[in-house]
């Protein structure tokens, strides 16, 4: 009983999920000389927005990766997906390519990142465009007629002599061309533009880190589909093998050659295997539409996994030079300098607003009483602006905009800090699971010879069921911990991969395992 609790323990603790922390980096750009960009602080330290404008792009870098006897769960938007494609009733081929790249082009987290990138291209634009001349036609056409007493053009007596008349008019009149308002010199529309383009910067490494997010959490979910469906298989063979057993004890019991205890004691073993069996049918059911949710599946769309995940040994990359890779390919480190540059835009542009602007505006018509008799016109007149009392808010500006370049200095050093963590942590499981699922492999060798000749003893009539159903939970055990092995093996691979920045590089390994 000890050891089939063992079994059990074993089958329900594989697929035990860690939760996904996920949070948003912040940064806003302010397109009016009087505001510099705006990058309100986050609500800990643990999670921030990129907003741009109206549009915030969520990041996707806070995801917890375990490798050995867990799973990869993801949250929040990178749960769901948008379905696409008609449901057949025939069940669909599904490879791990082509999992990974329908999780890529339906998954929610990634459209959401993608339509976030073009928001914070539309910021960008419009910051630009304070800074490129307005040029706006104008045309006119008019009658009129207008009283000279009331611009005070008739008195009573005249002017020497002559009476002007009361009315001026009617007349017509008409112009028509362009009028071009000019930014000559704007340093806080500048920096607000350069804040802008570090925003954007920032929310394409956000793109790229929700693709690997999405790569890890397809990747690891058709694992668990893969490690379920190794389950049910084991499953079926335990339960075909204790069914045989219960029959060949059956049968000496009716020849007299065995006690009614062996056949009670091999019945519960044959129940018992069933009873697993439909667990794990149920939780590899579950497992597959959890799958299909993730990559966008039609609904109701039953499929099955093509791709077959065997173990076999790779080279893993010194950690000296994975820490390397990863500082230098991870893009939410890249999305978090982004950030850090666009807050000292923010910061520049804040102290810019002490400085004038100088505005050049500028017109050309034609006019006169009808577009047939006019004559060109026009008129260069510029401004400069420049703050002379503006009751602190420069300074509330500028304390603003520091205190958002520190929270994002410091976020961009614990990114730092989590790659390093997660690259070690990743680093340690691939070693580990690697010795994990060799010793499995040898356990389930030694236990599979251990029921044959549990059962060749017990054919033989020299021993009774209780060896067999020991050699049966040893052999079941062991299966279940070669799958384990296996499944953790995998996942510690593209996890790894993960952390070094090339989740791409993962897939590939895990369908060529020996590729460089």
């Amino acid at each position: 009983m000890i050891r089939r609790l063992l079994c059990l323990l074993i089958v329900s603790g594989v697929l035990l999920p860690p939760t996904v922390a996920r949070g948003q980096l912040s940064q806003s750009p302010a397109t009016e000389r009087a505001r510099p960009p705006q990058l309100p602080l986050s609500g800990s330290t643990q999670t921030g927005s990129v907003t741009t404008g109206q549009a915030t792009v969520p990041s996707a870098s806070r995801e917890s990766v375990s490798t050995l006897n867990s799973s990869i769960q993801i949250q929040g938007a990178f749960q769901g997906s948008t379905p696409f494609g008609v449901v057949t009733n025939e069940s669909l081929p599904l490879p791990f390519d082509e999992a990974i790249r329908r999780g890529l082009a339906y998954n929610l987290g990634v459209i959401g990142a993608e339509q976030s990138e073009r928001s914070a291209r539309a910021q960008r634009l419009a910051a630009l465009a304070e800074l490129l001349p307005d040029v706006n036609g104008t045309a006119t056409g008019a009658a009129a007629q207008t009283s000279l007493a009331t611009v005070g053009l008739q008195s009573a007596k005249g002017l020497a002599g002559f009476q002007p008349a009361r009315v001026l008019g009617p007349f017509n009149f008409f112009e028509a061309g362009a009028v071009m308002s000019q930014s000559v010199f704007d340093l806080t529309a500048t920096r607000n533009y350069r804040s802008s383009k570090e925003i954007v910067r920032a929310t394409k490494q956000s793109i790229r880190d929700s693709r690997e997010v999405v790569i890890l959490g397809v990747g690891g979910s058709y694992l668990q589909v893969v490690a379920a469906a190794a389950r049910v298989d084991s499953a079926k063979a335990q339960l075909a093998t204790a069914q045989a057993v219960y029959e060949q004890a059956l049968e000496q019991l009716k020849a007299g050659v065995n006690a009614r205890i062996d056949v009670n004691r091999s019945q519960v073993e044959f129940q018992t295997q069933r009873l697993r069996l439909i667990s794990l049918e149920t939780d590899l059911a579950s497992q597959k539409l959890a799958l299909g949710r993730l990559i966008g599946l039609p609904l109701g769309q039953d499929f099955t996994l093509t791709t077959a995940m065997e173990y076999r040994a790779g080279s893993i990359t010194p950690l000296t030079e994975a820490l390397e890779q990863a500082f230098a390919n991870r893009p939410d480190l890249q999305a978090a300098e982004a950030q850090v540059g666009a807050a000292v835009q923010a910061r520049k542009a804040a102290e810019a607003e002490k400085t004038p602007a100088v505005k050049l505006n500028g017109s050309y018509l034609v006019a006169g009483v009808n577009p047939a008799q006019s004559n060109g016109v026009f008129s260069v007149f510029g401004t400069i602006d420049f703050p002379i009392w503006r009751s602190g808010r420069i300074q509330a500006d500028i304390a603003q905009a520091d205190a958002v370049l520190s929270q994002r200095q410091a976020e961009y050093e614990d990114v730092r800090g989590r790659i390093d963590f997660e690259v070690r942590d990743a680093f340690l499981r691939l070693n580990a699971a690697n010795e994990q699922v060799m010793v499995a492999e040898s356990n389930r060798v030694l236990a599979q010879d251990t029921l044959r000749q549990a059962r060749d003893r017990f054919g033989a009539g020299v021993a009774d069921t209780v060896e067999v159903v020991q050699a049966q939970e040893f052999v079941a055990a062991a299966e279940q911990d070669y799958i384990a092995g296996a499944y953790s093996y995998h996942l510690a691979r593209l996890s790894f991969a993960r952390a070094t920045g090339d989740a791409e590089r993962g897939i590939a390994a895990l369908l060529r395992p020996n590729a460089p």
